[in-house]
């Protein structure tokens, strides 16, 4: 199996629930470091095969190029876990065009890049699984913090077309929608874009791996019962409002 963004936070504790399952692992992120820090620490508790890719996915058609070498390694992927992502908080019109270019590119590029390079295989097999992470973002327009919403939202809908593409096989697609999580993505976008308690990393990839121990799992599924009416409540009220405390919520936590 396949994990993106495996160098930390939920990209990492999945490589540690897969590793504990007896799961073969690829695991890709820019730190080389990391990886092989997690790759040591997954061998010495579960005598896990791990091979590590460092790679870049924030350029485009990166997600294709990393597909091209797991082939090239002779690496068969079952289980594709869609990890990696960043996010910045600011107004459309302060962001950095190379920044925003790489958001979209890894948040959504490498994402529907790796789901299908690896599903044909999974698709002749009968077996596999795309676990594309979203984000309560997804549910709502959020204001200073809207390409990160936007591209969740994409990986959202696109997860659920996935989903009802492959309903009738044994090819599994879920979309992980958790609200505020102790990972590094606030060490990006800034502590100041928190808006709500966090989870712990742990936590919300429990939640995914028992969606995915379900015989037939829904297309997504939200971390946390807070999070799940915060969602709900978005899918229901006016837009307009929506919107609005959208704005209220991130101007308050707006960085100066």
């Amino acid at each position: 199996m396949l994990i993106t963004g495996a160098s930390s936070g939920l990209g990492a504790d999945f490589a540690r629930a897969f590793a504990a399952r007896g799961s073969r692992l690829i695991l890709v992120a820019r730190r080389a470091d990391r990886l092989n820090e997690l790759a040591a620490e997954l061998h010495e508790a579960h005598g896990t095969e791990c091979v590590v890719i460092p790679w870049d996915l924030g350029t485009w058609r990166a997600g294709s190029d990393l597909a091209a070498e797991v082939s090239r390694r002779g690496l068969r992927v079952d289980v594709v876990v869609n990890n990696a992502g960043f996010g910045t908080h600011r107004a459309i019109a302060d962001e950095n065009a190379d920044t925003v270019a790489s958001e979209i590119a890894l948040n959504v590029g490498a994402l529907v890049d790796l789901s299908r390079a690896f599903l044909p295989g999974m698709i002749a097999r009968n077996d596999g699984v795309i676990l594309n992470v979203a984000s309560t973002a997804a549910f709502q327009s959020l204001p200073y913090l809207g390409v990160y919403a936007a591209t969740k939202a994409f990986v959202l809908s696109f997860t659920e077309a996935l989903w009802g593409e492959l309903e009738n096989t044994d090819v599994q697609a879920l979309a992980l929608c958790p609200g505020p999580t102790r990972t590094e993505f606030f060490d990006v976008a800034g502590s100041d874009a928190i808006a709500g308690p966090l989870q712990e990393s742990p936590v919300v990839v429990a939640k995914a791996m028992k969606a995915l121990d379900r015989r037939r799992p829904k297309p997504f599924v939200i971390s946390g019962t807070g999070n799940w009416w915060g969602a709900a409540a978005s899918r229901f009220a006016p837009r307009k409002t929506v919107i609005r405390l959208g704005r209220k919520i991130m101007l308050a936590n707006r960085p100066h």
